[in-house]
């Protein structure tokens, strides 16, 4: 399996800056990748936020099966979470997520108004992977393109302040990821999905490792119907290597990109790499 190994200077800056900026904030927006729930979860979030109220959102929804929704949300509601389902892409869910923070900020003015304080606008950020869909959320959130988006890793690259309403001021961060991460399982899953940058990883590696990946998942038939050639009885390796001699002259790179296009562009179908834990 592919070793991911990460950290970009302005990521670790970010940080920083973030840290700094949460004293500030009320409420805090966790956007995951609706195809790697678990993975795109950061592991020092809870400790950096301690007691503040957290809106889990699972975007990318479009990307699995409608099927998985409720079993994600059960499997969430058990860890004491809500989650809220969104395709910022197209606007969906949009609404039960800034009524949800639009009621955290009632509460945060209720208690500034016991201790003889002025109302003011609750004060969010919006937190996650890079290319998880958080600048498109704020986008949605606003009503109009406030921040820069596109699905690639690294686009924001600073902390921007946007205003949503005059009850919500929203901070957009940079996509913040740990500083390793010891599960090299949700490492390549995060790869597969774009949610790092690639500087991170070897692209063809991480193509061979989303054949196996899909193959141990059960999404075999993908191969016979997209590309018409069987993935049964050979390695990821062997079947990029396969694909390339048939497809692209034997473009190793080439053919890497192209599976790895096909699975992030939702091509293959709505396909997830994670499924909620069983006890």
């Amino acid at each position: 399996m592919t070793t991911i190994q990460w950290y970009p200077g302005h990521i670790a800056k970010a940080e920083r800056e973030l840290k700094q900026q949460l004293k500030y904030v009320d409420v805090v927006f966790e956007v995951l990748d609706a195809r790697v729930p678990l993975a795109s979860q950061h592991p020092q979030l809870p400790q950096w936020i301690g007691n503040k109220p957290r809106l889990v959102v699972i975007n990318r929804q479009d990307m699995i099966p409608q099927s998985l929704h409720p079993q994600w949300k059960a499997w969430f509601q058990q860890q004491g979470i809500s989650p809220y389902f969104t395709d910022a892409q197209r606007g969906k869910g949009i609404k039960p997520l800034l009524k949800a923070a639009q009621k955290e900020g009632e509460t945060v003015n209720e208690r500034r108004r016991k201790r003889g304080m002025r109302d003011r606008a609750v004060r969010a950020v919006v937190m996650g992977f890079p290319n998880v869909g958080k600048s498109a959320l704020i986008n949605r959130l606003v009503g109009k393109k406030a921040v820069q988006s596109a699905r690639k890793a690294g686009i924001t690259r600073k902390l921007n302040w946007v205003r949503i309403s005059k009850q919500i001021d929203l901070l957009d961060a940079p996509g913040v990821i740990p500083t390793k991460l010891d599960n090299q399982d949700a490492a390549v899953k995060l790869a597969i999905c774009d949610d790092i940058g690639e500087a991170a990883y070897d692209l063809e590696n991480v193509a061979a490792d989303l054949v196996d990946l899909l193959k141990q998942l059960g999404f075999t038939d993908i191969f016979n119907t997209r590309y018409n050639l069987s993935v049964n009885d050979v390695t990821g390796a062997e079947y990029l290597h396969a694909l390339a001699e048939q497809r692209h002259n034997y473009n190793i790179e080439r053919t890497a990109q192209q599976l790895l296009n096909d699975f992030r562009k939702g091509l293959m179908g709505a396909i997830p790499l994670e499924f909620p834990p069983h006890d």
